[in-house]
């Protein structure tokens, strides 16, 4: 399987169109359904469902897509880290991170590392931590900005000083508006958003004092912003961190933190035994240099 012919495949897929995506790719048609073809040959399955006015793509092509958007960034990412030299010209960094203000601290360091290395870019990926661990597992990011503490022992850490507090987004003309905070109690008979990340499950229960799965949960979200906009339409009370959502005078939901508090730190991760790039060496050691230092380095 050649990475040409992968990224005809993604070209064809994002086209939805064979003519188009020759366009593109100044091909022949005949010479890109060729390679479509011996694609499908090789794989031994169709990719395309071929309608009238467009393509769309079969659930293993589906697949495909995925896998091969995957390869390449990976392909990408290996191409980057090869041409670096031992003086630092050019780069490339890759950092996830979940939904959290702690990212600044993050985005400091890079403001500061790009005065340094103005050739460095940095791709950033957000998410959850579960597909943050994916990620890197994969090989696709050279770092992940963890909340909690579940760390799993394949990974190496470093702890950032930066904590949030966990809370409930309510609707502002809410009951649940006029109070201070939120008990245990208050959520048993709630119907709740709550982030699909395998780790949250584990963390609130000992918090309840309850079973987990006592609570009442209509939905699960990956990332806030879409399930703010449910507690707005009426659909259920989304629990999440302090500081990720709006909740200003145009806003029509606001945060009421847990009590007790509930808090939950930070950690920058990495796949044990991982050969860094001197990129990502260099940005860890301006990373660290500035924690201990108590604040960030001036460049």
């Amino acid at each position: 399987m050649e990475l040409r012919v992968l990224r005809y495949f993604l070209t064809v897929a994002r086209e939805e169109s064979i003519s188009g995506a020759a366009q593109v790719l100044h091909l022949s048609q005949p010479t890109l359904s060729r390679q479509l073809a011996s694609l499908e040959e090789e794989i031994g399955k169709p990719l395309f469902l071929r309608g009238s006015r467009h393509i769309t793509l079969t659930e293993d092509g589906i697949l495909l897509r995925k896998r091969a958007n995957e390869i390449l960034d990976l392909v990408e990412k290996t191409q980057s880290e090869l041409r670096e030299t031992e003086l630092i010209t050019t780069g490339d960094l890759y950092i996830g991170g979940g939904e959290t203000d702690g990212m600044k601290l993050i985005a400091d360091a890079i403001r500061r590392f790009q005065a340094r290395y103005p050739q460095v870019r940095f791709h950033l990926f957000s998410a959850n931590a579960d597909d943050l661990f994916e990620r890197m597992e994969k090989g696709l990011l050279d770092f992940g900005l963890i909340l909690g503490s579940n760390i799993p022992r394949k990974y190496d850490s470093l702890r950032l000083p930066a904590r949030n507090h966990w809370g409930l987004v309510v609707p502002k003309d809410s009951e649940l508006a006029l109070r201070e905070h939120i008990s245990p109690e208050d959520l048993r008979d709630l119907p709740l958003l709550v982030s699909r990340q395998s780790q949250v499950e584990s963390e609130f229960s000992q918090w309840l004092g309850y079973e987990f799965s006592a609570l009442r949960v209509v939905a699960t979200y990956n990332l806030i912003y879409n399930a703010a906009l449910m507690v707005e339409a009426g659909i259920g009370y989304a629990l999440t961190l302090n500081h990720l959502i709006n909740t200003g005078e145009d806003s029509g939901v606001c945060f009421r933190p847990l009590f007790p508090t509930m808090e939950c730190g930070m950690n920058l991760v990495w796949p044990k035994y991982q050969v860094r790039s001197k990129v990502s060496e260099a940005f860890f050691r301006l990373l660290t240099q500035s924690l201990r230092a108590g604040a960030p380095l001036q460049p």
